[in-house]
């Protein structure tokens, strides 16, 4: 995927976090959606714009030098987003409990994205650019 797409959806995920995020705190919280569904529900947009900021940090990083695993890390993010948050999004929302198992699917593509990008800075370290 083109670094131009991964910046694309880095502002996506940061937009809809950020819409997402005053949803939660003015329209969820004051509809006697209960505390720990809100909480869940800020806990899908914390995740999400942290991966949203990484994904940033990949297209600047992708920038410099592009490795294939900066574009792994990038795609796991993203789907980590679509899953981990997507997920909780849903289940406070939609009140759809069936799906509950791609929660931590969403979270196992985070920590390979994370796993993507140590080996992209151990391939940094070993490189002469």
């Amino acid at each position: 995927m083109l670094v131009k797409s991964w910046f694309y959806i880095a502002g996506l995920l940061g937009l809809t976090g950020t819409a997402l995020g005053a949803y939660g705190a003015h329209g969820l919280a004051s509809s006697g959606t209960s505390e720990s569904l809100v909480s869940a529900f800020n806990t899908g947009v914390q995740y999400q714009f942290y991966h949203a900021l990484a994904l940033l940090l990949m297209v600047l990083a992708l920038r410099v030098k592009s490795l294939k695993t900066l574009h792994l890390a990038a795609g796991f993010f993203t789907l980590g987003s679509l899953l981990f948050s997507g997920s909780i999004y849903a289940l406070v929302l939609l009140g759809t409990k069936g799906i509950g198992f791609v929660t931590p699917l969403g979270g196992v593509c985070f920590m390979a994205g994370w796993v993507c990008v140590l080996l992209a800075g151990r391939a940094w370290l070993r490189s002469d650019f």
